[in-house]
């Protein structure tokens, strides 16, 4: 059985200090607001499954991407001048690119439906709750299983594999495949 020290249990958070501001954002509010509004209606709506579109709202709004990437419907991406994505990898569908920090993606990778991608989180030990973040950098290869979750900071090296509904919080060495929360290595991949 976990005990848990008490003293501390009337200590409050204080999120006030936590906003959106033009160093979390790297850009104005008026590009901002209008990559706000581009999201809605060729990301989040239903009724656009163009991939080619999406493609140039990314790269109109500064986004770095190679050829034959494929964005499917509902995908989110909430900084596109923070990413970067190699030829021939796949984003899957309503899967959440949150790059506060950059994130960068190689080729021939595939994120799965729904998987999450955050480069931010907060660090819990301090009263002043302070935002924390970290680039991500996926390689070459990578396939990240759906409903997974990658933290900020990690490096998926080459042709790692994150399966189904696993957190990967530490960087995944090349060749393994990681299952599990906390993700754990289980297996090396082999590729014929």
């Amino acid at each position: 059985m976990i005990k848990f020290d008490l003293e501390f249990i009337n200590v409050k958070v204080n999120n006030a200090s936590y906003n959106t501001s033009v160093h979390i954002v790297g850009r104005n509010k008026l590009t901002y607001y209008l990559w706000f509004l581009v999201h809605i209606l060729f990301f989040l709506n239903p009724f656009n499954p163009i991939s080619s579109l999406k493609i140039f709202w990314l790269k109109a709004f500064g986004a770095k991407i190679g050829k034959g990437v494929v964005v499917k419907p509902g995908a989110t991406v909430k900084y596109p001048w923070k990413l970067t994505i190699g030829n021939d990898s796949w984003i899957g569908e309503n899967v959440w690119i949150d790059n506060v920090e950059s994130i960068t993606i190689g080729e021939s990778v595939c994120i799965s439906q729904g998987a999450l991608l955050l480069t931010g989180s907060h660090d819990h030990t301090l009263s002043t709750f302070d935002y924390q973040c970290a680039p991500i950098n996926i390689e070459d290869g990578v396939w990240i299983g759906a409903k997974s979750i990658v933290g900020k900071g990690v490096t998926c090296k080459s042709h790692s594999i994150l399966g189904i509904n696993s957190v990967a919080e530490k960087n995944m060495e090349e060749f393994v495949i990681y299952k599990g929360n906390p993700a754990m290595a289980l297996m090396k991949r082999k590729i014929s």
